[in-house]
């Protein structure tokens, strides 16, 4: 019967892949395995008090509205509160530049049902975040990557990569991307939206972990800096046309089960957005946006944001310190400033497949690295993340991870010689 199905299925879900995210979920819901490997907010921090009372507020005075269909563009009060919210950052826009989408991974799946004809390219950090992937592939995207360093995207290899690839799209995670952690410098902001200007390529600037901040100052969003460059003009083709489009999501900041998130975009793209998304879902759970809006008004979410950043900078801290302690010569990690995931380079002798399936059996578990890389590569690579356990689950998952890499760095010396 499944090969029957199967030679049903059109050529484009040939592309399909499982998410190895979604599949470690799975493994890791064990109450004695320590799991580094969604990136999942700490459950603990859910605002439950605070949603229960605006799940009878909405319930007793817009009960009928709130069960009933909606319209696609989203909940206006929930639609406003976002375009004030976005305004803090310096993202001017409108209600008519936001459409609400059922979590951020909705938003990536319409932009790419809307921008994408098969072998398209689409030039992607390396590595890059997997949901993307995931969604882009459906539309029988071709990857063209660019590797990051501390400072973000490599700006020398950009330049080249769009003279001669001639991309659709640039899909960017510039704070804390997931998953290195890195964050893109004001001035590769700046030579990023000179670029696309010059080559006329659309930026999607992915930011679900933007207020996520635990030190440092805070970046302008790429948005802001090619509305800039709009006004100012580097030239009048440069000057007629936005070129990027925002995306962000409530699932980090209130609770991923609203599936709750949004794109900023231009008006005319927002009006299109609206048709896909009318074919897809009709419009994003009312219940779910109006209790959302309710949780969030009054200052609740600002004051949420604050004690989250408190929470996950001292989860932050605590792996910081378990690493050092417990991670063999060799292993080396970056430090981001914000966000959830931290990135971890193994010495080049080791995969991280294989470390995963050691480290499984001492109840431990993380996202091996290459799934974050469209074009191979990555084997000894691998992520973690530290806003779901405590401080002291964080300590003993890495003891046991650090004792896990030692075993198999033992074992690979021993098989050398």
């Amino acid at each position: 019967m499944s090969s029957v199905w199967t030679s049903r299925y059109a050529a484009r879900s040939q592309q399909l892949r499982h998410s190895e995210i979604r599949e470690l979920l799975k493994l890791t819901e064990r109450p004695d395995m320590i799991s580094f490997a969604g990136g999942l907010p700490a459950p603990e921090a859910f605002p439950l008090s605070e949603v229960r009372a605006a799940c009878e507020r909405v319930m007793q005075e817009q009960g009928g509205q709130a069960l009933q269909y909606s319209t696609t563009e989203g909940f206006p009060p929930l639609r406003d509160m976002i375009a004030r919210h976005m305004a803090r950052y310096g993202i001017e826009t409108q209600v008519a530049n936001v459409l609400v989408t059922s979590g951020s991974q909705q938003a990536l799946d319409l932009v790419g049902k809307l921008f994408l004809d098969p072998g398209d390219v689409v030039v992607v950090e390396d590595p890059t975040y997997l949901g993307a992937l995931q969604a882009f592939r459906a539309y029988e995207a071709r990857f063209v990557t660019v590797p990051v360093d501390e400072d973000g995207i490599r700006i020398d290899l950009l330049e080249e990569t769009l003279a001669v690839h001639r991309p659709k799209l640039l899909y960017l995670l510039p704070n804390f991307q997931n998953p290195s952690g890195v964050t893109m410098s004001e001035l590769r902001r700046q030579r990023v939206i000179e670029l696309a200007a010059r080559h006329d390529v659309a930026i999607l600037e992915d930011d679900p972990y933007g207020q996520l901040r635990y030190e440092g100052d805070h970046r302008t969003p790429l948005m802001v800096l090619d509305a800039e460059r709009a006004r100012g003009g580097l030239s009048p083709e440069a000057a007629s046309e936005s070129h990027v489009l925002y995306t962000s999501t409530l699932s980090k900041l209130l609770a991923p089960g609203f599936r709750v998130g949004w794109i900023a975009a231009p008006p005319a793209v927002i009006q299109s957005l609206v048709l896909l998304k009318q074919g897809t879902d009709l419009h994003t759970s009312t219940f779910s946006q109006m209790v959302a809006f309710e949780t969030c008004r009054g200052g609740f979410l600002d004051r949420h944001v604050r004690q989250l950043r408190h929470v996950y900078a001292n989860r932050r801290e605590a792996m910081f310190a378990a690493l050092a302690r417990y991670m063999p010569p060799g292993v080396r990690w970056t430090r981001p400033e914000g966000g959830l995931f931290l990135w971890i380079t193994l010495p080049a002798e080791l995969d991280a497949r294989d470390v995963l399936r050691h480290a499984i059996e001492h109840l431990v578990a993380f996202v091996p690295g290459q799934a974050f890389h469209a074009s191979g590569g990555g084997h000894n690579t691998l992520r973690l993340n530290f806003s779901y356990c405590t401080p002291g689950r964080i300590a003993t998952g890495v003891r046991r991870l650090g004792k896990v890499i030692e075993e198999c760095l033992a074992s690979t010396s021993q098989s050398a010689s």
